[in-house]
């Protein structure tokens, strides 16, 4: 009972110093959760979110992957260690993650963007078109797909898929869509 409670208040201990960013001394209860149990994955994503915004990304990495260890379909977790790994230039790996994630769960929208952008990175155009198409049949009114999804267009020289695109965002998304008309020189008439 004693060690439940006492992880019961480290961990709100550590959302009330998060709540003020006090993200040090919220890392140094989420250690002390850690030594009460090395397999705690709640604290292991913590550590990692925090190790990632204090500057140390390859601890967070190395956080995340005790997650994927201990919890190997678990999405999210892989997801986030391919974000990372995509930050740290490490983009085999970082595909790799994503596609695990995409493999556990093939609705994870994220996901497929992330993998997109590691496609984009490596040059591999036709294969982040598939990727892209994915993220947003699964959220058609994120601008983010789309406008990936354009400058691909345009790198594989079909400014006539990338003014399609620029249309359609045009109907919910003006400023994205006004954005890639002066970044691909692809204006397009108002209707």
């Amino acid at each position: 009972m004693n060690d439940a409670f006492n992880r019961w208040l480290l961990r709100w201990q550590v959302r009330l110093l998060l709540v003020f960013n006090r993200r040090k001394a919220a890392l140094e209860r989420v250690d002390t959760l850690l030594a009460i149990d090395a397999d705690d994955v709640y604290a292991l994503a913590t550590r990692a979110h925090l190790l990632s915004s204090l500057g140390d990304r390859e601890g967070a990495v190395a956080a995340l992957e005790r997650v994927i260890a201990i919890q190997p379909q678990h999405a999210p977790g892989w997801f986030n260690l391919g974000f990372l790994r995509e930050e740290l230039g490490r983009i085999d790996e970082a595909e790799q993650a994503f596609r695990q994630a995409i493999a556990i769960d093939e609705k994870f929208d994220r996901a497929w963007y992330g993998l997109a952008l590691c496609l984009i990175r490596q040059r591999r155009f036709d294969d982040a078109v598939v990727a892209l198409k994915r993220n947003t049949q699964l959220q058609p009114m994120s601008p983010y797909g789309w406008y990936q999804l354009a400058r691909v267009h345009v790198d594989r020289q079909e400014p006539e898929e990338a003014a399609k695109i620029i249309r359609h965002l045009r109907k919910f998304e003006p400023k994205v869509a006004a954005q890639l008309e002066r970044e691909t020189g692809l204006v397009q008439p108002q209707s």
